[in-house]
């Protein structure tokens, strides 16, 4: 053999103790300790979940709530601006109305006023007055009536109707004064008269229609 060839063994000077661990299985009352500290422990994971998702339910209702309240402020405020608007256009268009009616009234008693005083209004009205004096005057006492000459023979004719009806003779006499205007009349016995004045029953007139005017 080689001179140089030497076998040399390994040197075993370190020696390592073997360290012997317990093992959790080779002990069944360890065993069931450690799996209950786990089953307590996931329920402390479910117990924390659950309140975790019970406080962002809670946080998403209020959010929700909140902007839910606040929409319907919103909304509530437009409503009662849109109201006020409406409220206030309603106010305006009534003056309106309120106005033109009152100028319609006033047109009509305007109107009306012409129409009560024109002729046959007038002539009816001057055969009441004689109405009135013949129940104030003795019987056969003589009356005259004045009216405008347009009006005689109306007049006439009214008076003919009285005297039909009355069983005493009427000493009514109508005569024509062309100074009178249409409607007036002038009504004269021994101890008094009558004066019918057509503009005051035309501003008679216009103040009792008056009164149904608004305002």
């Amino acid at each position: 053999m080689d001179a140089a060839f030497h076998i040399r063994p390994f040197a075993f000077d370190r020696i390592f103790p073997a360290v012997e661990t317990a093992r959790d299985s080779d002990d069944p009352a360890a065993l069931r300790a450690h799996i209950a500290v786990l089953e307590a422990e996931a329920a402390l994971a479910d117990v924390a979940r659950d309140a975790a998702l019970d406080a962002a339910r809670d946080a998403g209702f209020a959010a929700g709530l909140a902007a839910a309240r606040a929409d319907r402020q919103a909304a509530m405020l437009a409503a009662i601006d849109a109201l006020h608007a409406t409220i206030e256009d309603v106010d305006s268009r009534l003056e309106a109305i309120a106005e033109a009616t009152t100028r319609e009234a006033v047109v009509l008693v305007e109107v009306a006023a012409e129409l009560l005083a024109a002729r046959t209004p007038a002539t009816l009205a001057i055969d009441d007055a004689i109405g009135r004096v013949l129940r104030q005057v003795a019987r056969g006492q003589e009356i005259e009536v004045r009216v405008h000459p347009d009006l005689v023979d109306e007049v006439e004719r009214l008076v003919a109707v009285r005297q039909a009806g009355d069983r005493r003779r009427l000493a009514i006499g109508v005569t024509g004064d062309a100074t009178l205007p249409v409607g007036d009349s002038h009504i004269h016995w021994d101890r008094g008269g009558v004066l019918l004045d057509a503009a005051q029953r035309s501003e008679a007139v216009r103040a009792a229609l008056a009164l149904a005017l608004p305002g």
